[in-house]
């Protein structure tokens, strides 16, 4: 009997990784989204339900799960009728890859639902479609470690290539997300349109030593390289807990502690499950102490990215 329903989990996101703004990322176990795709009649996709959201738009041009299945069967010249239900799992503006997480699950459901039998590269561009829709801008350092799994690099955007990095796996990720909201579109306005070269030339020595700490095991090459000079100085205001959550994760033992994508998410390194649960408490006890409230996720990386759940 031939399937006519099917239910996706994609993964939340931690990007940039200090100096690999728009290049670099990593997906999580936890949290994610989980969109629901089913066989309807007619050539309508049609959203049905938005769980976990009261802003999320039903139209689904504008709705990055749906904007990605659009632009995957226009592709390919396929009329389908579908109805979707979207669980959001993570706020909106989290700095966790929110939209992506939506748009990759959409795109990766259609594919295993009609058994499309394409691969994740060819997915991507579909997913990224989806993505602008929320960001307005063409960035994969959310979308395509959340549809790959484990951490990446986006060589080039034109053309678009994306590797898969080695890392340590003994690494664990703690993520702190204070309970404010933070677009993307707003935080990438606030940057620089045109950098120092000195800034250039430590960015590209940080970003370069990550990927070699990372590839070859070296934690303490990981945690100097963990530097940005071109967003984190300008987005850390955007974040009124910033100092603190970073003082309390270093002074705990954290490889280092940044800011994910454009926050207020930030996230810290550590090589063992105890040393990340210590540092999610004084995380949460550092925004607790400025009146914010928050939550904390602990993660090693996920190497699958999406599935299907039964």
């Amino acid at each position: 009997m031939a399937q006519n329903k099917i239910k996706v989990f994609a993964p939340a996101t931690v990007s940039n990784v200090g100096p690999g703004f728009d290049i670099m990322g990593f997906a999580l176990n936890q949290p994610g989204d989980i969109v629901e795709v089913s066989l309807a009649k007619g050539n309508d996709i049609r959203i049905r339900k938005i769980y976990g959201s009261k802003v999320l738009p039903y139209n689904p041009s504008t709705n990055t799960a749906t904007a990605s299945i659009i632009s995957l069967l226009k592709s390919l010249k396929i009329k389908v009728g579908l109805d979707v239900v979207i669980r959001k799992n993570m706020g909106i503006g989290s700095g966790l890859g929110s939209s992506a997480a939506s748009s990759v699950a959409g795109v990766f459901a259609v594919n295993k639902l009609l058994n499309l039998k394409l691969s994740k590269s060819e997915l991507l561009v579909h997913a990224l479609n989806g993505e602008l829709i929320s960001s307005g801008t063409l960035h994969a350092d959310n979308v395509a470690p959340c549809l790959f799994g484990g951490f990446v690099l986006i060589r080039s955007y034109d053309p678009l290539d994306v590797i898969k990095i080695d890392y340590p796996k003994n690494l664990f990720c703690t993520v702190i997300y204070p309970q404010i909201e933070i677009k993307t579109s707003e935080a990438r306005k606030i940057l620089d349109k045109k950098v120092d070269r000195s800034v250039a030339i430590a960015q590209t020595g940080n970003a370069s030593s990550l990927i070699t700490g990372l590839i070859t095991n070296n934690i303490d090459l990981i945690s100097r390289s963990m530097k940005d000079f071109i967003a984190e100085p300008k987005r850390a205001k955007l974040i009124p807990c910033y100092d603190q959550v970073r003082i309390a994760a270093l002074s705990n033992g954290a490889i280092n502690c940044n800011i994910s994508g454009s926050g207020p998410s930030m996230f810290s390194f550590s090589t063992s499950e105890v040393d990340a649960k210590r540092i999610a408490n004084v995380m949460k006890e550092a925004a607790q102490s400025l009146g914010l409230n928050s939550v904390t996720y602990i993660s090693k990386i996920n190497q699958r990215g999406p599935i299907v759940l039964k």
